[in-house]
């Protein structure tokens, strides 16, 4: 048989699995979430002028795609440090969540919201490869805006990945854009550490995109259950700090985790320079199994999040070129290119829901706040009861006389 045929073959048995693609971000900022207002010629099931669209997610044969409830850093200065400084973005990541579920739901048969990896790859085989399992990640604990609780309610809302950061630094975690300004690498925090086990006990997927080395390095020690790079790429191939380098690749390997290669040209260009093409998205993927095997690869395109993709790679329709061009440059077995397609990133998200199952369910969700986090209350909260004796004093509070109760007794 052909590449071509063994390639179709595989197809009605495996999904392939993108794990990051940030269409919903362009309904945010082009469309504000409204998909049916006047005027809208919004149509998913049509061909787009954008990365992602039904019809072509139908012909590159995704099974399986993790939408990115993207919201940028809500500082201007990418480097701000201000963590206590209110902003919106919890709102505007519940509003990417919605948006999501709300375009699932349009399409029933054709986009399946699912919660498990076992729902996600049973829809797949029922519906012989016609309805994509859609899912959620994160791109940031910065959405997460302090809070432990704020990470619980996302995944009972169907989230399944977070980045621990994304181009800024949050109370958990350095992020990758930090290093490449010069700042100091403090990697991962103590409230991180706790960040960690709180996604662990869930079964939520921990993602090392956009993280600085040092983070990388410190989370792959602490965690107990597998990771991905959601949307990276090769440090020895292209020298950027959100690259993975050589001896992350071996602790990736050693955790079980999953480096999905990404499509952005910025991570895949060679050294010299010149055209990104679909050839250096293999060289990434051929690296990757070259140092640590098939059993660490897949693909996390960055599609919609980026200005363009590589040539060959200029949108979702393209994976079936890219897996057949693996296929020919490597002459991998069958079940290799199975698990670059999905099942790898198929394995981890199934061991991360084992880890959860196996915890000790007299283990209580982490509790712990970000030591530096400022807790302001009116004046007026000292007039209610006391939970006990003593309990007001229990923890620090910043009081404030600017309001009262009652305003009528101004």
């Amino acid at each position: 048989m052909s590449i071509d045929e063994r390639f179709e073959s595989l197809c009605q048995k495996v999904p392939i699995v993108d794990t990051h693609n940030d269409f919903p971000y362009l309904l945010r900022v082009q469309l504000h979430n409204e998909l049916h207002c006047d005027g809208n010629k919004f149509d998913f099931g049509s061909m787009l002028t954008s990365h992602t669209d039904l019809v072509r997610l139908k012909k590159g044969k995704v099974g399986i795609q993790f939408f990115s409830c993207f919201i940028e850093c809500k500082d201007d200065d990418y480097l701000y440090e201000d963590f206590n400084k209110p902003n919106a973005a919890v709102r505007d990541t519940l509003e990417q969540i919605d948006v999501v579920q709300r375009l699932a739901d349009e399409y029933p048969g054709e986009l399946n919201f699912v919660e498990t990896a076992d729902e996600a790859l049973e829809s797949f085989t029922r519906s012989h490869g016609q309805s994509i399992s859609i899912t959620l990640g994160i791109e940031g604990l910065h959405q997460c805006d302090l809070s432990l609780a704020v990470l619980r309610q996302y995944y009972r809302l169907g989230v399944r990945y977070i980045t621990l950061t994304h181009n800024c630094d949050n109370p958990f975690a350095t992020a990758a854009s930090s290093i490449a300004a010069g700042k100091p690498d403090h990697g991962l925090t103590c409230y991180g550490v706790d960040c960690i086990k709180e996604m662990n006990r869930l079964g939520l997927i921990v993602d090392l995109s956009h993280v600085s080395h040092k983070t990388m390095v410190d989370t792959l020690k602490v965690t107990r259950a597998p990771v991905i790079f959601s949307h990276s790429s090769v440090y020895t191939l292209t020298n950027h700090e959100r690259n993975v380098r050589d001896d992350v690749l071996q602790m990736v390997k050693n955790n079980g985790g999953v480096v999905c290669i990404n499509f952005f040209p910025v991570f895949l260009q060679r050294q010299a320079g010149g055209e990104v093409t679909i050839d250096d998205a293999v060289r990434h993927i051929k690296y990757v199994v070259d140092t640590i095997g098939w059993d660490h690869v897949g693909l996390g395109s960055d599609f919609d999040g980026i200005p363009k993709g590589p040539i060959g790679l200029e949108d979702v329709s393209k994976y079936p070129d890219l897996i057949r061009r693996v296929w020919e440059e490597t002459g991998a077995a069958e079940k290799d290119i199975a698990k670059l397609m999905g099942l790898n990133v198929f394995r981890v998200w199934k061991r991360c829901e084992d880890v959860a199952k196996s915890w000790d369910q007299s283990d209580t969700p982490v509790e712990s706040n970000w030591s530096e986090r400022r807790w302001e209350f009116f004046e007026y909260c000292k007039d209610f009861p006391e939970i006990y004796p003593g309990s007001f004093t229990a923890q620090q509070n910043v009081y404030k006389d600017t309001q009262l109760l009652d305003n009528s007794k101004k």
